[in-house]
């Protein structure tokens, strides 16, 4: 065996041959992986091997029809067989949410370049004829769909990496895994001692043991899965043609043809968690006890939509786990606090997820990033905050809504309250509707009277809508109060912070006492960060950006840390309000002994009542506006002080949803919406904020200057857009001269100007005013307009005065 590796990769399930197949596909050939028992151990060996390309972010849908994409070009570079059956599949739906949910993702596949369709019951009928058609609406179908053979899939992946170099040794175990001084690792295992560069954690079932040999903790859980194969059945063996998936949300169940019978799957409700406490280094290629109990409804349901069911015999019950993230995307990336050791883990669909995985964690590794913004996959998008407490319920969660409709506006119940703020209680008391963020309650709005004190989730306006009105209406003509706990905050110090400040980011370093807005950039000159820059003093400053990216940003900075500089992530010891609003000024004015003189962009502490504060003259939701930060235990005096005297001016508390409609008056963009990963500078708008002239090799400068001298083909725009009871959420296509050409990112109501807004990426050659569009609505097409004038302050002077 060898004993020193570019790349050890741990685990030979489907995912660990695919990363190790990738990494020699991207030319690194010195690369290794160790397997405690044979490959396909684990979960791979008992899958059912389906197939499919519907996911609600787009880019994972991308992914998984590259991974489908991709087994054609393993059987041809290996002469192995996958054994494909591209059978197509169809999604069914039973009612309105479902259908809607259904359009909306036709619509996203447009311009994805998918060849997904909306059938009728008719064309339904034809397609899998076994269906009992009582209550369906319609249903999504989509030819790619379809499933393999899971052992020879892996094997072939395993050919393909031996064929580019790569090394696989089975029956190794890793029993443990520790940096050396120089960053390298030892891989220590029953075989011998191997020294890496890097380390891949593909443990699959036992990749949170792999994980703790690392101190890390990976917040994924295994849960039992069931399926069940048939005796065979006429009305699948005498058919000409395979019979196709289906999927059947309403029954939580998954059907495909398996021989001359069928297989079904299901996502129960009494679902069940596996190895609680920890996954068996014995367990291998074993599977669970039959528990028909758990499944008793849906087998009962299942007779129901599929009658050929009830006729047939069962000849197999798989019962094996399988292991989820709390939100059931893979885990994948370098994990945060440590040196060259990667995650790829969590991917609880394999044959549908695997090859995407392998492609990106291979770019990340090789190339520093990816082609496109993984962060749905990032296993940096959960915090240190993250338990296995926390993990065990939602992880059941997960599995018990896999089949359910998915809306843009939900809010998930398990394992909440968990992180509050000082203001819980009295925020409660005071009608707060909560959303979550990052972990951390955060109010979406404030119900008044009678109002539900939840948001019916909708793939059209919710009960949440007279409440938004209300509170934008407060902050666009009194003034308004919002909690700034959801914001990332950095201080960064030290006698170079200003030059590292000036390399880590695209944007002006300011002076003392001012703010700067600023990008920042990967070294491909993509949007990796959207900041404001608060300098307190020459080597003192604080930053600001997306609460729910501290994770990565800190990793990021950590992975160009500096001497003489010190980044300290403060998000949770800072927190504080924003005021914003015409009586702004007036309600500060009222609580401090202080000058109020503050300029636009001006930072300055200050006492507010009783407290020290941080103060700064910048608002997210146009026109006037300051953010006031303090330490947390202060955080009840400064809002009784703040509260107290806004009384007399009209203030209100408002919440998210409102931020959302107040930032659309201005088009102002939001991260992972306008900006991500996916999109530059250029694109976005956001070059505007690029100090060009500024003597520093900032990150992605090269890149950055290679777009200035080649303006990008497509630019982010506004619309506003002629709509019934849908306004726009993501990814809507934007139809122009009868195709489409382009995208929204976001959009919503603006409940101050009565207009439906649209922001979204167009060709260049198109952004002009008064270009008339179409925007697909859940099937509808409706007109929009394209706007270049803010719908509030448009000449910025409430916001500057």
């Amino acid at each position: 065996m060898k004993t020193q590796a570019r790349v050890v990769v741990i685990g030979g399930g489907v995912v660990g041959v695919s990363v190790l197949y990738h990494l020699t596909k991207l030319g690194w050939s010195d690369v290794m992986l160790v397997e405690r028992s044979e490959l396909t151990s684990g979960s791979t060996w008992h899958a059912a091997g389906g197939f499919h390309t519907l996911n609600g972010d787009t880019n994972m849908a991308a992914l998984q029809g590259y991974t489908i994409r991709l087994y054609k070009e393993l059987e041809e570079i290996t002469g192995m067989s996958c054994g494909l059956h591209h059978v197509g599949g169809i999604t069914l739906a039973d009612n309105r949410d479902r259908f809607d949910m259904l359009l909306a993702e036709r619509a996203k596949h447009r311009y994805m370049g998918l060849d997904t369709q909306i059938v009728g019951p008719e064309e339904i009928a034809r397609i899998a004829p076994i269906t009992n058609l009582d209550g369906i609406l319609g249903a999504l179908y989509d030819p790619l769909d379809g499933h393999l053979d899971p052992s020879g899939t892996t094997h072939a992946y395993a050919k393909a990496a031996r064929m580019g170099g790569a090394t696989i040794e089975t029956h190794v175990m890793v029993q443990e895994t520790t940096q050396r001084p120089d960053g390298t690792w030892n891989v220590v295992t029953d075989k011998g001692t191997i020294i890496a560069e890097h380390v891949v954690n593909a443990g699959g079932l036992w990749a949170r043991e792999v994980g703790a040999m690392a101190g890390v903790y990976l917040p994924l859980h295994p849960m039992e899965h069931q399926y069940i194969v048939t005796d065979e059945i006429a009305e699948i063996y005498e058919r000409d043609s395979e019979h196709p998936h289906v999927m059947d949300p309403a029954g939580e169940s998954y059907l495909r043809q398996e021989g001359r019978g069928l297989c079904i799957g299901f996502y129960e409700q009494p679902c069940r968690p596996w190895a609680v406490d920890g996954t068996p280094w014995t367990f291998g290629h074993e599977l669970l006890p039959d528990d028909f109990d758990k499944i008793e409804d849906s087998i009962a349901f299942a007779y129901k939509r599929f009658p050929v069911l009830e006729r047939a015999g069962v000849k197999t019950v798989i019962h094996g786990p399988f292991t989820f993230a709390p939100d059931g995307n893979p885990l994948v990336g370098p994990v945060p606090g440590l040196r060259n050791y990667w995650s790829a883990c969590g991917v609880m669909a394999g044959f549908s997820q695997g090859g995407g995985v392998g492609l990106m964690l291979a770019q990340w590794m090789i190339e520093g990033e990816c082609e496109r913004d993984v962060s749905a996959m990032d296993v940096a998008r959960f915090g240190d905050w993250i338990s296995p407490g926390y993990t065990l319920p939602k992880v059941i969660e997960n599995y018990q809504k896999r089949f359910s409709v998915s809306y843009p506006n939900e809010e998930l119940p398990a394992a909440r309250p968990n992180r509050t703020t000082m203001m819980y209680d009295i925020f409660d008391n005071m009608g707060a509707v909560w959303g979550a963020q990052f972990g951390l309650e955060v109010v979406n709005y404030f119900a008044e009277g009678d109002e539900a004190r939840y948001e019916t989730p909708s793939f059209r306006r919710s009960n949440a809508w007279e409440a938004t009105a209300r509170e934008v209406k407060a902050v666009r003509e009194a003034v308004g109060i919002n909690e700034v706990q959801n914001f990332g905050k950095y201080e960064v110090t030290g006698p170079n912070a200003r030059d590292w400040l000036d390399r880590v980011m695209a944007g002006r370093v300011p002076k003392p006492g001012r703010l700067s807005l600023t990008p920042m950039l990967s070294h491909k000159g993509r949007l990796i960060g959207d900041f404001t820059i608060s300098c307190l003093s020459d080597t003192h400053f604080q930053l600001t950006a997306s609460y729910g990216a501290q994770a990565y940003h800190m990793r990021w900075f950590e992975q160009n840390a500096a001497e003489g500089v010190t980044v300290r992530n403060v998000s949770d010891a800072l927190t504080g309000f924003q005021i914003a609003g015409p009586n702004a000024r007036t309600v500060l004015e009222a609580v401090t002994r202080d000058a109020t003189d503050l300029k636009f962009m001006d930072v300055r502490a200050m006492t507010i009542g009783m407290t020290p504060c941080l103060v700064q003259r910048v608002s997210y939701t146009a026109g006037l506006g300051y953010e006031i930060y303090c330490e947390p235990v202060a955080q009840r005096q400064l809002w009784n002080t703040l509260w107290t005297a806004g009384q007399d001016h009209g203030m209100k508390p408002f919440g998210m949803r409102a931020m959302m409609s107040l930032r659309l008056d201005k088009f102002f963009g939001s991260w992972l919406s306008e900006f991500s990963p996916d999109y530059t500078p250029g694109e976005t708008g956001m070059d505007r904020f690029i100090a060009w002239s500024k003597n520093a090799d900032f990150i992605g400068r090269a890149a950055a200057e290679t777009e200035r001298a080649n303006p990008p083909d497509r630019v982010l725009c506004a619309f506003e857009v002629t709509v019934n009871d849908a306004d726009m959420n993501a990814y809507e296509p934007i139809w122009i001269d009868g195709t489409v050409q382009g995208f929204c990112t976001s959009g919503g109501y603006s409940h101050h100007a009565g207009k439906s807004i649209a922001l979204g990426l167009i060709p260049r050659s198109h952004a002009t005013e008064g270009q008339r569009a179409q925007i697909e609505i859940l099937g509808e097409m409706c007109d929009a307009t394209l706007i270049t004038t803010p719908l509030y302050d448009a000449d910025g002077a409430q916001m500057r005065g």
